[in-house]
């Protein structure tokens, strides 16, 4: 089905010429010449390059790595080298690279030239890059870099870097360099202005047992920091810096459980500012100190500013003082020691105080510096978000970050009445948690769709100052890390429809990847991250898929199998330089996370099995015993390649949580076996059909559009072979295959029921005898009993359709028909599509739990206010049911995102349901929760990463229309469930119902 709710798009181009693996960037390379192309690399002849000795030493560095860069791509190594305008020569047109303001040379070059730079003057992070016809007197032309500030030129250089060849994951991920003989740069070069967002930045947390064993292994000699013992000193620390520039992030909060950024090794903060990397501290460490480890190596008394004010802003003053040479961005309020709650009965006035306190010692400590020059922020996180919503206040010229509820849904952001403020507001965001209601920290889980439909509302609602997200480990959120850095620098490139080309275009530059090979690749991503984050792999266990309904279960595993052995068919086809990336960034998240759902799937059936008295529980038994086993076998994979190199890096446990914090080892679920030597007491055969735990009535109710094939489990019940025969009373029901042997050694055959309908009117129930013939024992008889229910809707039922416009296509939508005692609608499939007021129901493709979601769009239109009920955008489905769950009514589940009243409690997240004329019901799915804190169901919400909003409305059987009323804007709506009386249990709700 094409998707209905797509509307016309300005398309956002992402420029991707040639063979350039650069993602979402102008393009100013390519490895064939082009007319007035600047040559940097030709046949073995590579352009020098030429930098001012003045020039920030971390431009200094950057040159230098775009010369080793060139030489990773073409085996040739420019020259580089200190020069100044009076004294530079050079026989070969050179690139020549600056920042204004600060290079004599770039300085004199533009003046000389009469170069254009109005378009990155005093601009943040801006840059421009370009061919300059006599760009010094005797010099005839060349490629000339430059940078607004110090990080614009480094970010200038590493975009040529990634677009000649060279992954910024080239050392963090071992991405080999995209080899090319020849490099040439376009005459019109590269530019970009501002960031979107100012300061963009990650959050090491959480950081045991991974990163920290890891870099203990690979950054010491196995013992660490003095005072801490913390690993994390300036050698690491050079590898991060790197990586977050060649990114474009610019800020960092650094590790902070078992370390202290400055404690632990006096370079690392100078190193950080030699670098370019803006320093932070958490949303609970203020002044620049990392708290709890600082306070207990350096503090006096308790961490309490009612009775030890003079300690705690003595210390808060070192931390000031020591910070002030470097670029830095101050976390300023105060919580509890070790990231907690304050105390009961701490008050407003007081932590106002605190505040006060706090740019005190910064105007003190900066000289009399204005004080709102200096950046700062104030993270509302849990119950801080409560101070602020009970009448707390901030300096204007203090960001507010605003955060997430630490699974990825932002629990606010700025309301029109916060958008001017000078400070401005950012957003706190995570990948990874050690919380309730489950840690997650062992595998990707983030849907970059997710990310996107949340953090461009940060965009359209001005919370574009500061976004940093927790990375946890930082490995393995590679690629959710990069597309958050990503989106925060240029949010103008990217749109829901365009988000697959960030994968594929990532798979092309990190692997190599023909075009086909990277859709795949981008598939394999789209499922594993959609998979891991319907249910984080923490919080499975064998009865999260039905294992009885709708093959749900069933289905799971031949969609990780399917994954699985499309990730190895790429892996196996990579030369052996790319196949340790592939094996870090795509397949070994595949392959474990595959491993993982199908041992907790086989444990289920393990379980049912032994219930039914099944012998196929003991090979159930031991697969999952062998699939724990790959489990360490996967890790250890991990672990070893390399020689090691990323040896800890897959420490974290997950498997068998027994609450929300983490178990101390790896524990197998409990499996069962039977006894296979002693027979189950109703004799040899056991029998299981579809849909039950046991023997039972099967029921289809379906039409004859689509054959329902229902199956029955032949199984042993105990060490006796026999022989089986099944067979129907009727001539409609076909049963496949109708006879067969079952042994200790072939336990288990599978026998399909069809329905051949043209032979059914109304119901019908046929009668099957199942006979089992074991030497020795007495004929064995087992009868089920099947209906078939042959139900059609009226000849002219087609829905109420109507002709949409979808990309210049005129389509005819039809109706859903009930099957099965219900109806399942995918919410993007409606059958017409209403805009008002140029806001429309839209599809976020690739987002939720099964296929997509819908959500208005855009978020500001209607002048950002919202609609009264049934006066809105609608969306419209046509359904024809034959039954009803009670009376006349049916129950409807609408299946919808997890999401906060982000617009404050005053405008919570709100749509309406309508059935035919009957008056439209309000539903809320988010309940208003007292300030910093979760509505009841939260932990349900998210652990289901689903809301299950409920209603019931008259719906005799007939055809019927099913509206949804748009109220407030950024409400996602993924599946429609109409319960007519036989809806079942189930994770992802019944599958997709037939469309006439």
């Amino acid at each position: 089905m094409l998707r209905l709710l797509s509307p016309i798009w300005p398309l956002t181009v992402v420029f991707l010429v040639g063979y350039v693996h650069a993602i979402g960037q102008q393009s100013c390379v390519s490895f064939e010449s082009l007319p007035s192309s600047f040559s940097l690399v030709n046949d073995g002849d590579v352009a020098p390059v030429f930098i001012s000795s003045d020039d920030w030493p971390g431009v200094q560095k950057a040159a230098a790595d775009f010369a080793s860069d060139v030489h990773k791509v073409t085996g040739v190594t420019p020259k580089l080298s200190n020069t100044t305008f009076a004294t530079l020569k050079s026989s070969t047109p050179p690139i020549l690279i600056g920042t204004l303001g600060k290079s004599s040379l770039i300085s004199q070059i533009v003046e000389h030239a009469k170069l254009d730079v109005t378009s990155i003057s005093g601009q943040w992070e801006s840059f421009m890059s370009l061919k300059v016809v006599d760009p010094i007197p005797g010099l005839a032309e060349a490629y000339v870099i430059i940078g607004s500030d110090k990080r614009g030129t480094i970010f200038a250089l590493y975009d040529h870097s990634e677009q000649i060849g060279v992954s910024p994951w080239y050392w963090w991920a071992d991405v080999p360099a995209t080899r090319h003989r020849n490099l040439f740069l376009s005459a019109s070069g590269c530019q970009h202005g501002p960031p979107t967002v100012q300061y963009r930045g990650i959050f090491l947390n959480d950081e045991q047992p991974a990163l920290q064993n890891w870099a203990m292994e690979k950054f010491t000699n196995g013992t660490g920091s003095a005072l801490l013992n913390s690993p994390f000193n300036h050698l690491f620390y050079t590898a991060l810096f790197e990586l977050l520039l060649r990114l474009k992030a610019n800020y960092l909060w650094p590790a902070q459980w078992s370390s202290a950024f400055n404690v632990d090794d006096p370079l690392n903060q100078p190193l950080a500012d030699l670098y370019g990397i803006v320093m932070g501290t958490s949303h609970e460490e203020p002044m620049m100190r990392s708290i709890p480890n600082e306070w207990s190596l350096f503090g006096v008394g308790p961490w309490n500013y009612s009775s030890n004010a003079e300690n705690v802003y003595d210390f808060w003053v070192n931390g000031t003082e020591r910070a002030k040479p470097y670029e830095s961005l101050f976390t300023i309020g105060m919580r509890g020691n070790g990231d907690l709650p304050l105390s009961v009965g701490v008050n407003i006035d007081l932590l106002e105080q605190v505040v006060s306190d706090q740019r005190q010692i910064l105007s003190d400590v900066f000289n009399g510096t204005d004080v709102t020059t200096i950046p700062q922020v104030w993270t509302l996180y849990e119950e801080v978000e409560g101070y602020y919503q009970d009448g707390m206040r901030v300096p204007d010229d203090v960001c507010l970050l605003w955060t997430d509820d630490t699974w990825g849904n932002v629990r606010r952001y700025p309301v029109e009445s916060e958008r001017n403020r000078t400070g401005g507001a950012g957003v706190y965001y995570h990948f990874d948690l050690v919380g309730p209601p489950r840690d997650y920290k062992w595998i990707t889980t983030s849907q970059i769709s997710k990310t996107y439909e949340q953090m461009s509302l940060a965009v359209d609602r001005n919370a574009t100052r500061i976004w940093v997200v927790n990375v946890g480990d930082l490995k393995p959120y590679e690629l959710s890390t990069e597309f958050f850095i990503t989106l925060g620098w240029n949010a103008t490139r990217w749109s829901p429809f365009n988000l697959d080309s960030f994968v594929s275009a990532w798979a092309q530059r990190e692997f190599d990847l023909d075009s086909s090979d990277a859709a795949v690749v981008s598939d394999i991503i789209a499922n594993v991250t959609r998979w891991n984050a319907r249910c984080k792999p923490e919080l499975l266990d064998g009865t999260t898929y039905s294992l009885t309904d709708y093959r749900e279960a069933e289905d799971v595993l031949s969609d990780w199998a399917a994954l699985s052995a499309a990730s190895t068919r790429i892996y196996n086809k990579l030369p052996a330089d790319a196949q340790p990336a592939f094996f870090e960034l795509v397949h070994h998240p595949a392959l474990a996370s595959s491993n993982l759902g199908n041992m907790w799937v086989s444990q289920g059936l393990n379980n049912l099995r032994a219930s039914q008295a099944r012998l196929s529980t003991n090979a159930l038994a031991d697969k999952v015993e062998s699939l724990f086993a790959e489990d360490w076998e996967l890790e250890n994979t991990y672990h070893t390649i390399l020689d090691g190199k990323w040896d800890h890096m897959m420490d974290q446990t997950h498997v068998m949580y027994y609450y929300w914090q983490q178990p101390m080892t790896n524990s197998m679920p409990s499996i069962s076996r039977v006894q296979p030597k002693k027979q189950a007491l109703p004799g040899p055969m056991r029998v299981s059909p579809e849909g039950t735990w046991d023997l039972g009535r099967v029921t289809t109710r379906t039409n004859a559009h689509k054959a329902i094939i229902r199956y029955f489990d032949i199984g042993a019940g105990g060490p006796y072979p026999f022989t089986f025969a099944a067979a129907s009373n009727t001539s409609w029901l076909k049963l496949t295959p109708s006879k067969g042997s079952i042994s200790p050694t072939n336990t288990e055959i599978r026998v399909e029921a069809s329905v051949d309908w043209s032979k059914i009117t109304g119901a019908q129930q046929a009668t099957i005898n199942f006979t089992a013939t074991a030497p020795g024992q007495p004929l064995q008889l087992t009868q089920a009993y099947f209906v078939a229910n042959h139900t059609v809707p009226q000849a002219d039922f087609k829905g109420k359709s109507s002709l949409v416009l979808l990309k210049i296509i005129n389509m005819c939508w039809l109706g859903f028909v009930e099957g099965d005692g219900g109806i399942s609608i995918e919410a993007a499939h409606a059958t017409r599509n209403t805009s008002l007021s140029g806001v429309a129901w839209t599809e976020l493709p690739g987002y939720g739990k099964t296929l997509s979601g819908v959500t208005p769009w855009p978020r500001t239109g209607n002048s950002g206010n919202n609609f009264t009920i049934g006066s809105g955008p609608s969306l419209e489905y046509d359904f024809f049911n034959f039954n009803t769950a009670y009376g006349n009514n049916v129950n409807i589940t609408v299946l919808v995102s997890p999401s906060f009243n982000a617009n404050g409690d005053d405008q919570p997240l709100a749509f309406a349901v309508q059935v035919d004329s009957q008056t439209p019901q309000r539903l809320q799915p988010m309940a208003v929760a007292v300030p910093g804190g979760s509505p009841a169901g939260w932990d349900d919400f998210v652990a289901n990463s689903i809301i299950p909003v409920n209603l019931t409305a008259t719906a005799a059987p007939g055809a019927h229309t099913l509206k949804i009323w748009m109220i407030e804007p950024a409400v996602v709506i993924q599946k429609i469930v109409i319960n007519t009386g036989n809806v079942r249990p189930s994770y992802l709700g019944p599958p997709e119902s037939i469309l006439l």
